[in-house]
Formats: structure tokens, sequence, C-alpha cells
């Protein structure tokens, strides 16, 4: 199974008015293969969405690309023109749903002229024919009717706009979908119905794989593969769905499962604890782990050094590492992680 995504080493910065540099996303790295579907997790303001942002390789001020590469099907965008990208990658390499999606389209614009828009930036010549039927094709998949194309925004609910960006961000049947949390502003229902719809689009084959951004855990167990969660601008852990929900390992990923609260088997007892202080400026951001001062297992080294992610896998009873399918950044042992979590669950001290 290829790569579909390859992100390496990736340094994404803002600029502020006062020129101040803030590493929102700083040296991450992970893949995506084809089929399958990545979620990114954490609480506002540990870099999601500029990570998202800075994966499509189209950048504005005040966001600038700093250093790493974005490898899409084998391609490099890293460091395109915005033209290039514009012309080459939005739409077809890599397409994206954005936060408050809803709000997306212009209400003056009927539904088809996005549409339009969309194709005619890279096949200049489709006739307005071939435009409608595709794009009625695709409405039929996501339960729009026809006559929907014809409309504006404003003549939509709530969940019909949703699944109408969608269709818009697919209409070219991108590599790489990035759904930066599609469903967060949607009922229950709504939020089932536009997760499921995004799933049968990658089991139809419009799209190749897929980044689902949420700050919801267990909402990401349901709708993908693997996980990874997100702290000031570091990943800090990663894992398959299952693992991320049911055994986490780094505290703060502990941290947001236990602050959350889960329906699923095995997990009602779990008693909720909110995760203390808040997280660092990353104007200044410290030298060693960047949740040090959050973190009640911290020790003088935390804080000493920088800390990078490690690769482990099932653990056993001696704390031998079996396997390399999990990584995590974090300067305590896997097996000691583990053993104060189960302390703590029976009512015993942290480590």
């Amino acid at each position: 199974m290829k790569n579909m995504l390859e992100v390496k080493d990736l340094t994404t910065k803002y600029i502020t008015r006062f020129h101040e540099d803030v590493y929102a996303v700083d040296h991450v790295s992970f893949c995506v293969k084809e089929g399958k579907s990545v979620g990114i997790a954490g609480e506002s303001g540990c870099g999601k969405s500029t990570l998202a942002l800075s994966l499509m390789g189209y950048y504005f001020p005040p966001l600038h690309y700093t250093s790493g590469e974005i490898i899409i099907d084998g391609k490099n965008i890293s460091g395109m023109s915005p033209d290039e990208v514009r012309l080459h990658i939005l739409g077809t390499e890599i397409a994206y749903i954005p936060q408050a999606a809803m709000n997306a389209l212009n209400p003056t614009q009927r539904i088809i002229r996005f549409i339009e828009d969309v194709i005619r930036a890279h096949q200049p010549k489709a006739s307005k024919k071939d435009i409608y039927d595709l794009a009625r094709k695709r409405f039929e998949i996501l339960n729009l009717p026809a006559d929907v194309l014809q409309r504006h925004a404003v003549e939509l609910s709530g969940g019909m706009k949703q699944r109408t960006v969608i269709a818009i961000s697919t209409i070219l049947s991108p590599k790489v979908l990035i759904a930066d949390e599609p469903s967060s502003a949607l009922d229950v229902s709504s939020q089932k119905m536009v997760i499921k719809m995004i799933r049968d689009l990658m089991e139809m084959g419009y799209i190749k794989s897929m980044i689902f951004i949420t700050h919801e855990l267990p909402l990401l167990y349901n709708v993908t593969d693997d996980i990874m969660v997100m702290y000031a601008g570091q990943l800090v852990e990663s894992g398959s769905a299952k693992q991320m929900v049911f055994d986490p390992v780094h505290p703060y990923s502990k941290g947001l499962m236990d602050s959350i609260i889960v329906p699923e088997e095995g997990a009602r007892d779990i008693k909720l604890a909110a995760i203390p202080g808040t997280p660092p400026n990353l104007k200044n951001p410290p030298m060693g782990c960047r949740f040090a001062e959050r973190c009640k297992y911290m020790t003088p080294l935390c804080k000493a050094y920088a800390v990078k992610m490690t690769d482990f896998g099932d653990v056993d009873e001696n704390g031998s590492h079996q396997g390399l399918n999990r990584s995590y950044r974090c300067l305590l042992p896997v097996h000691e992680l583990k053993a104060s979590y189960e302390s703590e669950a029976k009512g015993g001290a942290a480590i």
C-alpha cells in the first residue's frame, strides 16, 4: 500500500505585525497511506487547523512556509508558487473542507457557479452540460436533489450546506481530503450523516485518503483508522484509533481522553478530569517538553532537554517494546506511564 501523503519535518510559522515568529507547526512528520484515514486531535490552539492549511502548500501572510517537505502521491509540492498550487494541486491532488464550512458559500451565487469555477480552473474547456452532469451525479451520492444546484446557500438547511461544501471540495476526486471539523456546527443526526457520506466517498474511490481534524478523540475512533495527537505545534503521540482512545500513553493524550465523556463499552467508568494550566506561548516556546508545566509526571529533565518522537509497540511486563507501530514524545518509559495510570485508576498515587 503506497503512501498517498508524506510530510517530512514540516515547519510553518505566523509572523505578527510586530515581526514576531509564532511556530504553530513545528517539525511535524507523518504519512497517510492510500485508502486510509488519519485523525488529528488536540485542544483549541494546538496547531491543527494551521497544519491543515500548511499541508495544501498555499500560503498567505501571516502564515509562512519555513522548511520541510509535503509529498502527495510522489509529487513534492513544497516551495511551489501560489499560482502553481492553485492550478495543479488544489482540488485534484489535495482538497480542504474548512471550519465553519456552512458559512463558506457566497450567498449571492447559485451553487452550480461554485462548481463551474472549481472545474474550469483545471479544465477550461469543460462544457456546462458536462459540469452539470458531473455535479448532479455527485450530489445524488450525497443525497442532495439536483435542484440544489440552482439554489442559493441561504435556501439550504445547515446539513445541506455542509454536504454541498463537501460535494464542491471533492468534485475533482482529490487524492487527499482534509476535513477540518466538518461536523462541529451540526446536530448529532446531521453529524452522523455527514461523516457517513465522507466515508462513502472514500469507499467509492472518489477520495484516495483523508485527514480528519477535531478536538474530540472519541469521534475520531468512529471515523478514522489512525489518530495523531497534537500539542503546542508538535505531534505528541500517534497510533491506531483503538489504541489512542482506549490505551493512550502520552500524559496529554491521557488527559484528553479523561476529560471527555465516552459512551463506548469499556470506557464508561472513567472519571472525568480536567487538564490544569494553559498551553505555552509559541512566540517563545520552552526548551524542553512543551507539556511539562501541565504534567503531573514532570521531572527536572523534562524542562532541560527537547523531547523527540520515539517509536514503540506493545510493551511487555519487563518494559520491552514489541514492534514499532506507535510513537510518543515523552522522556518517561511507556511501562512506567502505564503503571502510573493503572495505579491511579485503583486509587493509588502517581509516580
